[in-house]
């Protein structure tokens, strides 16, 4: 009820003004055009997660990153079934077996797996990279705060620092951030932004804020930017929700990333990183983000 009462509040204010609550720190409803997928984009690449194991041709796990902000990443973690992908957050008493660890151990990079939280990742990095158009998924959000799921983009040019994201620049379509808000109403948001120049101290970043899906944790939605020369344009469910041009619009081609990220550092859940709260799921459940489809367009 008291989600309702939020979601009527903001509904409110937005006839007001459209930014006031944004301004108010609560999430906004999509209210901006409704993509004209059809007229003006055709599908050129997507996987619908069919069949029973990941589709190697599109996807690849990082498998030389085990260490992931306060979890693990682990391929074990992922799974197709149902027709749809599946990232698994559990915990783990034992840690999982590294299958890379012959070829990987004496790289700097290389970090144990350990007692803690796992979780997992995909990418298409080297398989397909696109430069504009239209990208979208449709999917389930993970039940927990102290983590989050994520659909998003990246180019290698990111880490370069110049003062601009021309040559490269993360572009995440959305981030579950707020479960740990679900009594209030803020859960149903998710919120999205860009990062360049790097993750030190020369980064910069820009966002839209934070903007309500339907029932996010329970029903599918789908989350899509379409990215020209001149800006970002970001949807939820085929209406808008904002644009960015901060910093330059990335004028190379990305990859595409589907992720869940557990809060803290070294391998160890510690929250609370930007907002997300502890972990609210205990040893022996699991928490679940759900992937029916990813689909990529170009302009016609």
């Amino acid at each position: 009820m008291l989600a309702k009462v939020i979601r009527a509040l903001v509904a409110v204010l937005m006839v007001i003004s459209p930014a006031l609550p944004q301004k108010l720190s609560l999430p906004a409803i999509p209210s901006g055009q409704n993509l004209e997928l059809d007229s003006r984009f055709e599908l050129v690449w997507s996987d619908e997660f069919d069949g029973d194991e990941l589709d190697t041709t599109k996807w690849y796990y990082p498998w030389w990153e085990t260490e992931r902000k306060g979890g693990f990443w682990h391929e074990d973690m992922v799974a197709v079934k149902d027709g749809n992908l599946v990232i698994t957050t559990a915990y783990f008493d034992e840690p999982l077996e590294n299958y890379y660890y012959d070829k990987w151990h004496d790289s700097i990079d290389f970090k144990d797996y350990k007692a803690g939280w796992y979780t997992g990742c995909v990418e298409t990095r080297g398989k397909f990279e696109q430069t504009y158009g239209y990208f979208e998924c449709r999917c389930i959000l993970p039940k927990s705060s102290g983590m989050w799921s994520a659909f998003w983009m990246m180019n290698d040019g990111v880490s370069n620092v110049d003062g601009s994201g021309k040559d490269g620049t993360e572009v995440d379509v959305f981030e579950s951030m707020y479960y740990k808000d679900m009594w209030w109403g803020a859960g149903d948001a998710v919120v999205t932004g860009i990062h360049y120049d790097g993750y030190g101290a020369d980064h910069k970043g820009d966002s839209i804020g934070k903007w309500f899906a339907n029932n996010p944790y329970e029903e599918y939605n789908t989350y899509g930017v379409e990215w020209n020369e001149n800006e970002y344009i970001f949807y939820i469910n085929g209406v808008e929700t904002g644009r960015l041009s901060t910093g330059g619009v990335s004028q190379n081609p990305e990859y595409l990333i589907l992720s869940c990220e557990v809060a803290g550092e070294n391998g160890v859940a510690n929250a609370d990183r930007n907002g997300v709260g502890e972990m609210s799921m205990e040893p022996g459940n699991t928490a679940e983000f759900i992937v029916d489809y990813v689909r990529v367009y170009q302009y016609k």
